[in-house]
């Protein structure tokens, strides 16, 4: 009975690991399942559905406000079961073709994407890969510091943060993962929500996070957050982050409290399409240009 408890234990260390503290740590979990309503101050139902900027003006800017409103404007709410499993969609996903990082970065974070808003969900994608794969507290304030600008969200009140801390406890390690324990992470969707200008981008991205302990889960994980191109070395930037905006501009993560949680659906389901989820196609391997304008088209298109 004791063997056959510890192996339960084991198991529910993981399906908790995944499951809640990947999952439920994000506060991105709801009972409802209809859209929410847009927010008010020109964040329009097309945007919050991953259109956004169609029909704008190139580079039309329209303020602090706007963006607070796109950033707050609450998602799709989904409940539990949505991120671990899903009946595919009987229709085509529509599609974002995501241009491939040219070099790497502070804290050993992929860039080079380029000024576009599908580099800059590229751009988040590399940032939580980096963080959840690695699992670790260390990993975690290296990654923050040389991402994010002054005036973004702190290192403990990060959502990622937070993923990584409730990991390890409901997993019981100490500040990094042990060895035998392994976290990957695909991008799996992308998303724009909201677009501001041509540097400033309200990103988010659906993850395939596996992990494997004693056995192995799997669930999605949607992350958005705001992103701005830093072209220059400026007062803001620190450390790292100084010296790789010499070599050229980078997306990082912009000033302000964290978006609402992007909802988080098992890719290619009906659910997945509603919350505005576009599949993740790499550019590098279609031979087609990456997505240039704020919004993607659909597939066939």
């Amino acid at each position: 009975m004791t063997i056959l408890a510890g192996g339960v234990l084991a198991a529910l260390v993981l399906l908790v690991g995944l499951g809640l503290a990947v999952y439920y740590a994000l506060g991105s979990m709801g009972t409802s399942t209809a859209s929410s309503p847009a927010a008010t101050g020109g964040t329009h139902e097309a945007e919050i559905l991953g259109d956004a900027g169609r029909g704008l003006p190139a580079g039309a800017v329209r303020g602090q406000a706007y963006r607070d409103n796109t950033a707050t404007a609450p998602m799709l709410k989904v409940d539990p079961d949505s991120a671990r499993r899903g009946v595919p969609s009987a229709q085509p996903a529509p599609t974002l073709l995501v241009p491939a990082a040219t070099r790497t970065g502070p804290a050993g974070v992929p860039t080079g994407f380029p000024k576009t808003p599908a580099g800059a969900v590229a751009q988040l994608a590399a940032i939580d890969a980096t963080v959840l794969q690695g699992m670790s507290i260390p990993q975690v304030n290296d990654v923050h510091h040389g991402w994010t600008l002054v005036g973004a969200v702190g290192v403990a009140s990060w959502p990622l943060t937070q993923n990584v801390q409730a990991f390890l406890a409901a997993a019981r390690q100490g500040q990094s993962t042990e060895p035998g324990v392994t976290v990957t992470v695909t991008p799996a969707a992308g998303m724009v929500k909201g677009v501001d200008g041509d540097d400033w981008v309200l990103a988010c991205v659906l993850l395939d996070v596996q992990a494997v302990i004693t056995t192995d889960a799997q669930i999605a994980y949607g992350h958005c957050e705001r992103m701005q191109w830093t072209a220059q070395p400026e007062s803001n930037l620190t450390g790292g982050a100084r010296r790789q905006a010499v070599n050229g501009g980078r997306w990082m993560i912009a000033p302000g409290p964290s978006p609402a949680p992007a909802p988080s659906t098992w890719p290619g389901t009906d659910l997945a399409l509603r919350a505005g989820w576009r599949t993740w196609v790499d550019a590098a391997g279609t031979g087609t240009t990456p997505d240039s304008g704020a919004a993607a088209g659909s597939a066939g298109s």
